[in-house]
């Protein structure tokens, strides 16, 4: 990182935004201060549309004679409430605050707010690299106001909070997640009096609502390398609190000389894997929870050592509930989620023995359009120290992949519906929904899925026909005629579209 003069800051920031600020600053003689994040990356030389801007004096006030001055094309919203305006301009956010001062009650993190100075606005930063400042007013253009060493922070690389980190923690104690978030999107180190700062106010995150962690949580996840948050959140004792799923991995429990692998570690460095390769977050986060049934599933059994039965279907059923909690989505990515964590040991299993077709068909049919990232989740789950071992998965999952793209063409099994519904089934043999109805359709399926019947409409119900036979029902004649003729006109527009 390069330390920046004022003539290069200046140089920067030679914008038709910026120097429409500082016109306006200076118009409503107001002192202006670039603040926070677009201060720090800035040095970083980090890409970032989002701009603070701090005005001793009325906020607001600025943001309306800035956004008259943009002109077309500005768009003002103020907050009056909260003293705080914003103008959106093409692809810029300005935030305008006036500078304040801050205190706080020991069972809430919203501040009493006061007017203040410069000074008393660096003070209520959370770390020292968000609490540098640089002058907007014409005779001071570009003058860095750096109180507490935040250019040298930058250099070193550290997350140091500019006042007593008890205070600055136990006053918002969201600023200790935004701390691990630091750290891990800059791959930062945090100081050592910072990191022990929040361990002792670890206690104080239950007063953070869900929401809030979730955002922080996000944007650890989509970090470059999310790993780096996740040791640091249990190093200081707050993951515990806030995902105590994942937390409980890290442990290594030895018997008769047998120790199991220590799933905290294996799961972090398979969310870095998936991280490298994927942008999806909640693919990201089916790596972080794909082992969360394993500490429940958990067995000492002499003849084998420790065992983890089903800890996949375990892992599948607690996501509902770690989401409902985390206030995380309840919707498709819930169950897209749930899906890959109970599926996540199929292609494993399938890849360590013999790749039969009817067991690949059996993996399409219930991953269907989700099949790519479970077999990327897969691969990232061989983390084997034996490299023999891990060469051979990796070896047989190329044999895998190429049976789906196999078995897909020929007889489409991803998504698949039977060709024969259940609807077909009662009125071909008049009968109300009832146990006979759903023993064909499963049978029809399974029949499908093992390769003993084709994917096609005719074979379907030649299948269901012969099936229904041997249980004794007898099919009406009209509704057969009827539906056979729709299945050999379904079977030609079938070739038609192949062709």
């Amino acid at each position: 990182m390069k330390i920046l003069t004022q003539e290069e800051i200046k140089h920067k920031i030679d914008t038709p935004l910026f120097n429409k600020l500082t016109e306006t600053a200076d118009e409503l003689q107001l002192e202006c201060y670039l603040v926070g994040g677009y201060v720090r990356d800035l040095f970083l030389e980090r890409p970032t549309n989002d701009i603070d801007v701090v005005v001793v004096g009325s906020g607001i006030k600025m943001a309306e004679a800035f956004a008259q001055k943009l002109g077309r094309g500005a768009h003002l919203s103020v907050f009056r409430n909260f003293g705080t305006a914003q103008v959106k301009w093409h692809h810029n956010e300005v935030e305008f605050v006036g500078a304040r001062k801050e205190s706080y009650s020991h069972d809430s993190r919203k501040p009493i707010v006061e007017d203040g100075t410069l000074e008393d606005d660096q003070n209520r930063r959370d770390f020292t690299i968000n609490a540098m400042a640089i002058c907007l007013n014409a005779a001071r253009l570009g003058e860095l106001v750096d109180p507490f060493d935040g250019v040298r922070d930058l250099e070193d690389g550290i997350i140091a909070t500019p006042l007593d980190p008890d205070i600055t923690f136990s006053d918002d104690p969201l600023r200790m997640m935004r701390c691990v978030r630091f750290a891990t999107q800059l791959n930062f180190t945090i100081e050592d009096e910072t990191f022990e700062a929040l361990g002792r106010n670890r206690d104080r995150i239950k007063i953070i609502s869900a929401e809030r962690i979730i955002t922080e949580l996000n944007k650890i996840m989509m970090s470059k390398v999310p790993s780096i948050g996740f040791v640091e959140l249990q190093r200081c004792g707050l993951l515990p609190i806030i995902l105590p799923e994942v937390a409980n991995l890290d442990c290594v429990e030895t018997r008769n000389g047998k120790s199991h692998k220590n799933n905290f570690y294996h799961t972090l460095e398979v969310l870095d894997t998936v991280a490298s390769k994927s942008d999806k977050l909640y693919l990201r986060w089916a790596a972080l929870l794909h082992d969360i049934g394993k500490p429940r599933s958990k067995r000492w059994e002499p003849a084998i050592g420790w065992t983890f039965h089903n800890h996949n279907y375990l892992g599948e059923k607690m996501i509902k509930p770690l989401f409902n909690r985390m206030k995380l989505p309840l919707d498709e990515r819930m169950k897209y989620v749930a899906k890959l964590v109970g599926l996540h040991m199929r292609p494993i299993a399938i890849a360590d023995d013999i790749v039969t077709d009817s067991a690949v068909r059996r993996l399409l049919f219930e991953a269907g359009d989700d099949i790519e990232d479970l077999m990327l989740l897969c691969e990232a789950d061989i983390t084997s120290k034996n490299e023999q071992r891990k060469k051979n998965f990796l070896q047989n999952f190329k044999i895998v992949r190429q049976k789906l793209i196999d078995i897909e063409e020929k007889d489409r099994i991803r998504n698949f519906q039977p060709p024969v519904t259940g609807d077909e089934i009662m009125r071909l043999f008049t009968l109300p929904p009832c146990r006979e109805i759903g023993t064909l359709k499963s049978a029809l399926k399974d029949a499908i899925l093992d390769g003993k019947a084709e994917n096609k409409p005719l074979a379907a119900l030649n299948f269901v026909m012969e099936r229904a036979q041997q249980m004794g029902l007898s099919a009406n004649q009209e509704a057969y005629a009827e539906i056979r003729q729709q299945k050999e006109t379904d079977e030609k527009a079938l070739a038609e579209t192949a062709g």
